[in-house]
């Protein structure tokens, strides 16, 4: 990529080398592309490329020098042919699992597994209303709560299609987010009564997090609020919401971010040893999935700029 902004090109760059014994030389196969890869190169995001021109895409699946299958996030840019790693945060990859799977779950993986087990705290028996589930990360959040022994499951979402889909990979129920927001903060309100939702996992923010706050509120002098984490991971309706200061004092929520500035240092180290070697082995066993569209690398750019189904990860192959 030579100017923020612009998708990236396809043409040579020089190969990066190792610089300690600390890197290792990866032979990429696959990397997918997110939106933090293209927050990253419009130059909206807090992490925008700066040495420009950079090869981009924080993380891929490949094979290492001795052979071995590995995913990992990238010292160099992973949408290239050969990218630089960390040899101690790498994740191998089980036989059973391509690499386009490899490379497109992870991410996904960090914005579900974190946030359901280390921000909400999720418990056997849980009752779990996942907010804007019809995207990649809902739809593996969705199955992660399963896994995690959550006993119901509610998803929301604009896509009809996807939201029948949530169906099928473990909610109970799903509740459209184009219903008018009476409608919408009263099936909340009856489902809460009926089985008390114990955490909110949020990938819209804005208007539809602001429906389901309310929906939560608490009755007031002589009514005793269950307690509820509202975790919010993305913000696809908005950066900003509306919150009375009413609305906390009379209920039990709690507001959390789950994200790179707010998951512990100790919580991050156990993603490639501990919870992407679990949720790869989901994958492996068939009980974990996701839904991906490919591109050759050579195609990079009309790909980068493509319309990607609701859904559904691109991935370049390489």
């Amino acid at each position: 990529m030579h100017q923020l902004g612009e998708a990236p090109k396809y043409e040579d760059f020089q190969e990066p080398a190792p610089q300690n014994e600390q890197q290792l030389l990866m032979t990429v196969k696959a990397a997918s592309v997110k939106n933090i890869d293209k927050g990253r190169a419009s130059g909206g995001h807090y992490a925008a490329h700066k040495n420009l021109p950079e090869v981009v895409g924080i993380d891929g699946a490949g094979v290492l020098a001795d052979g071995t299958r590995v995913y990992s996030t990238g010292i160099t840019g992973m949408i290239a042919e050969k990218a630089l790693i960390n040899k101690n945060t790498c994740t191998v990859i089980p036989d059973a699992v391509d690499d386009i799977t490899a490379a497109a779950l992870p991410n996904a993986v960090m914005g579900a597994a974190l946030a359901l087990k280390y921000r909400a705290e999720i418990k056997a028996g849980d009752t779990v209303l996942i907010n804007g589930a019809t995207g990649v990360t809902g739809q593996v959040a969705v199955q992660i709560a399963k896994h995690y022994g959550a006993k119901k499951i509610i998803a929301t979402g604009r896509n009809p299609e996807s939201l029948n889909l949530l169906l099928e990979l473990g909610a109970d129920k799903v509740i459209s987010l184009k219903d008018e927001d009476e409608k919408i903060i009263e099936r909340l309100k009856e489902i809460h009564h009926a089985t008390p939702i114990n955490s909110v996992i949020d990938y819209t923010w804005g208007h539809p997090a602001e429906l389901i706050l309310n929906s939560l509120k608490g009755g007031g002098l002589h009514h005793v609020s269950t307690k509820v984490r509202f975790v919010t991971v993305g913000s696809m309706a908005g950066e900003q919401i509306q919150l009375s200061s009413g609305l906390l004092r009379s209920s039990a929520i709690e507001i959390l971010g789950s994200g790179f500035g707010s998951i512990p240092a100790e919580v991050m180290q156990k993603l490639p040893h501990e919870v992407l070697p679990e949720m790869l082995r989901l994958a492996a066993e068939g009980k974990l999935k996701i839904e991906t569209v490919t591109a050759p690398l050579k195609d990079i750019e009309t790909a980068w700029n493509s319309h990607v189904p609701a859904g559904k990860r691109l991935v370049i192959v390489m």
